[in-house]
């Protein structure tokens, strides 16, 4: 099926907290929108979400505004350019260890609040996040992390599985864009802020070279967002099996839990502890889906619809409307801005 690659979406949210510091500045934000073609109804919804693209789009397009790839989160910034000239000093290193503690030290000589340190022993690898004592946002300290995990599984041409992360700060009202970005052990309100993996991953030889950098930077910041997801999971191994099939297709809870050799009672439990069930994950899996191709702009609302497993456009506008908050139309009209508003329902 057409989604078959797809990595999910992010919540608006996200989008707020990234937006937080260009507001703060009174700058205009018009233009950042236009070009990640985002629907301003969108921004009202506190359930809407948007497209690992549409997120993407919006990251670059606020750098540019702000001159700064961090946007503002630090009371210095990382200027535009920051994150290539780092990438081309840690791509020369020997091994994982020496990129990211070139990768640090280039970050600490940029940034002001943020500093990360990391710490070797026999049988883990911790790195540290430190923040002066000052609590900062959330959304500081996972940017921070994505540009740094992100760029060292890279390097390596593998993900770095990550066994904990820890935030100083307090939890979000939904913390599942935390725990499928990094790993299901994340937990708040820590003495520090971190995330550990085994030590023998710093041993890993650097696979990248000068020559691929610049295709990485072309790519990102959407490969930082999505490829390195936490894929471990037993909801990231269902959604892998969904996405693979059309949702009319989709299995039965008992059939699943074969596929995957547990007990529908193990597979239950294990989704209850990533704070899911198996209706909940195919209805967002669902909702993904119809964002994603909806976000296309090259197929109408009721193609959307038949293609997510719905007979009748009208039910999937009564349930696009109830995982979202919004028509199906705010991402027709953002994703085309010539279809006319009077289209939606």
């Amino acid at each position: 099926m057409k989604s078959a690659g797809l990595k999910g979406t992010i919540a608006i949210e996200l989008v707020h907290e990234a937006l937080h510091a260009a507001r703060l500045r009174n700058m205009e934000i018009t233009h950042v929108l236009e070009l990640a073609k985002l629907d301003r109804e969108l921004l009202n919804s506190p359930r809407a979400r948007i497209s690992a693209a549409a997120y993407s789009r919006m990251w670059v397009a606020l750098a540019d505004l702000m001159d700064d790839e961090f946007f503002g989160l630090d009371s210095h910034g990382l200027r535009r350019g920051s994150y290539a000239l780092m990438t081309r000093a840690a791509v020369s290193s020997d091994n994982l260890e020496h990129a990211l503690r070139r990768i640090l030290r280039f970050l600490r000589s940029t940034l002001d609040d943020f500093r990360g340190e990391l710490i070797r022993t026999e049988s883990e690898a911790r790195v540290i996040l430190h923040d002066g004592g000052v609590l900062r946002r959330l959304f500081g300290y996972g940017t921070w992390f994505i540009l740094v995990h992100g760029l060292a599984c890279w390097l390596v041409h593998r993900r770095i599985p990550l066994s904990e992360m820890q935030f100083r700060c307090a939890p979000p009202a939904d913390d599942s864009h935390y725990r499928t970005r990094f790993c299901d052990n994340v937990s708040f309100n820590a003495e520090t802020t971190h995330i550990v993996f085994a030590s023998d991953l710093l041993d890993l030889k650097i696979a990248e070279t000068p020559e691929t950098v610049d295709s990485f930077l072309r790519a990102a910041p959407a490969n930082l967002l999505v490829k390195y997801h936490n894929d471990a999971s037993t909801s990231a191994q269902i959604r892998k099996s969904l996405r693979s099939r059309m949702p009319d297709e989709w299995p039965e809870l008992e059939k699943i839990a074969r596929e995957l050799r547990l007990s529908s009672t193990t597979l239950q439990r294990r989704l209850q502890q990533e704070g899911l069930s198996y209706q909940r994950l195919k209805d967002d899996l669902r909702r993904d889906i119809a964002i994603d191709l909806l976000s296309s702009a090259s197929l109408t609302v009721a193609e959307v619809a038949a293609q997510t497993g719905f007979q009748e456009t009208s039910a999937f506008h009564r349930a696009f409307k109830k995982w979202t908050g919004v028509s199906p139309g705010a991402y027709r009209s953002a994703s085309n801005p010539t279809q006319e508003r009077s289209s939606r329902p």
